[in-house]
Parts: structure tokens; C-alpha cells; sequence
């Protein structure tokens, strides 16, 4: 079986030690965790965990079994295909020295960024997008200087009503 990536949403009660016991699982099994990304949903005591990882093609079914046994896990559901939305958020510091500035400027305005932060040695650029998107994006602003970049991982939802919060 060749390995895949596969993103995963699972709903989860908001407590301290879920996420070490999901990751737990996770690493039990042998498998990495690629990007991970936490937060409340519109419940403050539910959160969504949403996560990559690279795998068989049998990972998603037993993954969600062993998850499904964790007393916090509310539901699982594998947000991997066409299907589904996916997007991250990137900041990305560059060096503002230099004769470039204005070609800079002409990259992040055409590439969809922002930047939100500027002083006299460099600029913090704020793009969103999927991965072949922040790809391009570092492949863009490489010759300018990167000082410095932080992703947050994907964060996903379903193009349809289906995955939601159990009221």
C-alpha cells in the first residue's frame, strides 16, 4: 500500500489532556502527525482538532476506531479529498533592506497577502491558502529574504452541511 495524506476533524470535549490522548494515539500506532491545529468552535466546551498525517490507506478506518474509545471524542470524520475545504494561514517576515521594496510590494499584493506589520528592517507578510498555494507563496518571496515563517496547518471544513456540532 503506498502512503497517503489524510486529514482528519475530530470534535472533542474542551478539557485539559484530550489532545495529549489523541496525539497518544497517534504515536502509539507509529504515525506522525504532519499539522495540527486546535481551537474552541462556536461551543466554548467543544473543540476541533484538525490534523494531517501521511499514511496506509487502511489509517483512516482504524485511526478513527482507536479514537472513537477516547471518552472525549465526540465524532471523527476524514476530511481528505475533493470534497472538502482546506486552507492555512502563514506569516512570513522578510528583510525590508534593500532596492526591492517595490517589487516586494507587487509579489504580496499579486500573491493575495497583507502585510500587517512593517518597521525599518522588515515586514510581516500574512497569507492564506492551501499547500500548493503556500508553496508558491515561499517560493515567491525566497529571493527577497525570508527572515523568518510560521504556518499554522491546515484547518478544513466540508463544502456541504454534515460535520457538525452535536447540539
Amino acid at each position: 500500500m503506498s502512503a497517503a495524506e489524510h486529514t482528519l476533524s475530530i470534535l472533542v470535549n474542551n478539557r485539559p489532556g484530550v489532545l495529549s490522548r489523541v496525539a497518544g494515539v497517534f504515536s502509539s500506532r507509529g504515525y506522525n502527525i504532519k499539522t495540527l491545529c486546535v481551537a474552541e468552535t462556536t461551543d466554548p466546551a467543544v473543540s476541533r482538532i484538525t490534523l494531517t498525517s501521511r499514511a496506509d490507506a487502511d489509517f483512516t478506518e482504524k485511526i478513527k476506531k482507536q479514537l472513537d474509545k477516547l471518552v472525549d471524542v465526540i465524532e471523527v470524520a476524514d476530511l481528505t479529498g475533493a470534497a472538502f475545504l482546506h486552507r492555512e494561514l502563514m506569516l512570513v517576515r522578510i528583510s525590508a533592506e534593500g532596492g526591492g521594496l517595490p517589487e516586494l510590494l507587487r509579489v504580496v499584493e499579486h500573491l493575495g497577502g497583507r502585510i500587517i506589520a512593517r518597521d525599518k528592517a522588515s515586514l510581516v507578510i500574512e497569507v492564506t491558502g492551501d499547500i500548493g498555494e503556500a508553496a508558491a507563496v515561499l517560493n515567491y518571496l525566497d529571493p527577497f529574504g525570508v527572515q523568518e515563517m510560521n504556518r499554522t496547518g491546515y484547518i478544513a471544513l466540508s463544502r456541504v452541511a454534515g460535520f457538525a456540532i452535536p447540539r
